[in-house]
């Protein structure tokens, strides 16, 4: 490790990612999950499915022993109203928002243990470059923090992931986030979730999925 990177994105990394943030959403499992999740247009219970159903995904795409390099795993994916996420995942709302943070947690530990046991050669499909399991588990992290973000913010919660955390999804997938703030605030900013000082949210963004040249 050089001191230019923060090291490698890791299985333990998605694991302390998901367990952080429902560490954090349990304190609102009374609250009203149908008020929207900070500046999105779905409600905080559409969000927890939507980032279960993005770790799901991510672990299904690297899983297969052949996997796809043009396209997704085509699970079913459907829209439970107009607008609302596409998901193959969803949560029983007889389990309540335990049951939700239950579907969250397998998730997660589904992503982990496919990127434990996926040999760092393999690469998968994913429309913002083609990504090894580091890629897919920091796509899982980044999903999960600025997700658990916009569920904080909806229900009131604080939330303030850990720093080499953020630094190490940074550097694995925005190259080009800002270096002169935290972290933190500078994943938010790079996923439109934040202004800094002469530098307005992008309205539009993306993070790069392909491996970084050793």
């Amino acid at each position: 490790m050089t001191s230019s990177s923060p090291g490698p994105v890791t299985a333990d990394d998605v694991t302390l990612a998901v367990r952080s943030a429902i560490t954090t959403l349990r304190a609102a499992e009374s609250a009203d999950w149908g008020v929207n999740a900070g500046s999105l247009e779905w409600t905080c219970w559409e969000t927890g499915e939507h980032l279960a159903d993005d770790l799901f995904s991510y672990a299904a795409q690297i899983a297969p022993s052949s996997p796809p390099q043009d396209t997704h795993v085509p699970f079913g994916w459907a829209r439970k109203r107009p607008g609302g996420p596409a998901n193959a995942v969803s949560a029983d709302p007889a389990g309540g928002v335990a049951g939700l943070l239950q579907v969250l947690d397998t998730c997660g530990a589904l992503l982990a243990a496919v990127v434990r046991t996926s040999p760092p050669t393999v690469r998968a499909h994913h429309v913002f470059g083609a990504a090894d399991p580091e890629g897919f588990a920091a796509m899982g992290v980044v999903e999960t923090l600025v997700h658990t973000h916009d569920l904080a913010v909806g229900l009131g919660l604080p939330w303030a992931p850990p720093a080499d955390l953020c630094a190490r999804v940074l550097h694995r997938l925005f190259p080009d986030a800002p270096a002169d703030t935290d972290p933190w605030t500078a994943l938010l900013h790079s996923t439109g979730r934040a202004d800094l000082p002469d530098r307005p949210r992008p309205t539009t963004w993306r993070w790069h999925g392909a491996p970084r040249p050793a």
